[in-house]
């Protein structure tokens, strides 16, 4: 039996068991403290024997050093080596990774990626963030893909500053659910209609970084997840966009939605507890 942390910045989501069929999944735990999180973390997991726990975190993360980046939004977790306290606190292995990657890995063991080993994985609503495998093995390096910081050219007219509050208006100051709500004055994305000129601005930019990525890594398949991507003629709208920036230079991969949904978190952390060398 296998276990699963899903370690959001503003909750935590557990489990443990086999595979998507199989599984036990805890209440939301909220994001509190790291002291407190993991109390509640290690109770739900109380007389559990599990062979391997995964942890599909939140970042940036500093995956080497099995810690969250000191240089974290969330400040109380600045720092804080989250593999070595839940090893301690479960008393079992542990494997981190980004919840992106987390959620490719997801994809490509029970989703929309199970017959490819060259895709990337992308979640587009609160933030935006991707995970990137090439042939087989997702990718990390001097840190791990930060796919919602790219730049992007802007759309004609669009004079909105952008609100990622490290570069302005990168991808995902400019994309992301927050950012979209932002600019047409709304406390939600979800709450604009389907035929609101925001849908097609939002997909020009994720048009944008579809061709970015495909020139960069070649994927096969382009996979889009999160709220935004869920938007009824969403994934069409930045096919055309991709396909228009293209202009005909090199073929795109598939541009499909993702399959795990609300689970994807989760079972992405069980899939890293499952396949621990990536």
């Amino acid at each position: 039996m296998y276990g699963a942390i899903e370690a959001g910045g503003t909750k935590f989501i557990c489990a443990y068991g086999k595979s998507p069929t199989d599984i036990h999944v805890s209440e939301a735990i909220p994001t509190t403290t790291p002291k407190e999180t993991l109390r509640l973390v290690a109770e739900f997991f109380k007389a559990k024997k599990l062979k391997r726990v995964g942890i599909a975190c939140f970042g940036p993360l500093e995956i080497a050093k099995g810690r969250i980046s000191p240089f974290t939004p969330k400040l109380g977790w600045r720092g804080f080596k989250i593999q070595t306290e839940v090893e301690k606190a479960l008393g079992c292995p542990a494997v981190l990774d980004t919840d992106v990657n987390g959620a490719a890995l997801g994809e490509h063991l029970w989703g929309a990626a199970q017959k490819s080993r060259h895709f990337v994985y992308v979640t587009v609503g609160t933030g935006i963030g991707g995970g990137v495998m090439v042939n087989g093995q997702l990718v990390h390096g001097l840190l791990h893909p930060e796919i919602g910081h790219m730049r992007v050219r802007r759309f004609g007219g669009d004079e909105f500053p952008g609100n990622c509050p490290v570069h302005g208006d990168c991808l995902e100051g400019l994309a992301a659910g927050p950012a979209i709500a932002e600019r047409w004055g709304m406390e939600r994305a979800e709450q604009l209609p389907e035929n609101h000129p925001a849908w097609p601005m939002a997909a020009h930019y994720l048009g944008q970084m579809a061709v970015n990525l495909t020139c960069a890594y070649s994927p096969e398949i382009l996979i889009l997840g999160g709220g935004i991507s869920l938007r009824k003629g969403m994934i069409n709208m930045v096919k055309q966009s991709a396909e228009q920036e293209m202009n005909g230079y090199a073929p795109l991969p598939k541009i499909v939605r993702a399959r795990l949904g609300a689970r994807a978190g989760v079972l992405g952390a069980l899939a890293l507890a499952q396949r621990q060398k990536m």
